[in-house]
């Protein structure tokens, strides 16, 4: 079984800074891409950031130049810093990897979301 923790989240003012953490522990034997998505109350869930394995980052436009997503493969570990943080950031952030536990088989699992809420 794979589990995935987040931490990181709280109650920051606007032009604030967080940094999110997520960690995967478990039965796993690679992990591929990791993201970071968002959903804000009566709001679909969206995309905020993706990094493959070899580093390579795709941000959503809202969120350029302001967040950065980076991860640490020894640690199975994705990081979102977010800076300059607006109101409209506010909503539950949530982690998803996907994680094979063979050469070609994949489950993509979610953390289970820490709430960012921006507000002065």
């Amino acid at each position: 079984q794979v589990q995935l923790v987040e931490s990181g989240g709280g109650l920051v003012q606007p032009g604030g800074s967080l940094r999110l953490s997520c960690a995967a522990s478990g039965s796993i034997f690679s992990i591929g891409a990791m993201g970071w998505y968002r959903q804000a109350p009566g709001k679909q869930r969206e995309l905020v950031a993706t990094i493959t394995r070899g580093g390579s980052a795709n941000y959503a436009d809202s969120v350029k130049g302001r967040f950065t997503i980076s991860r640490d493969n020894a640690k199975n570990t994705v990081y979102l810093q977010m800076n300059s943080l607006k109101p409209d950031d506010t909503a539950v952030y949530l982690c998803k990897f996907r994680i094979y536990r063979s050469t070609y088989a994949y489950t993509e699992y979610w953390g289970q979301g820490t709430q960012v809420t921006v507000s002065s």
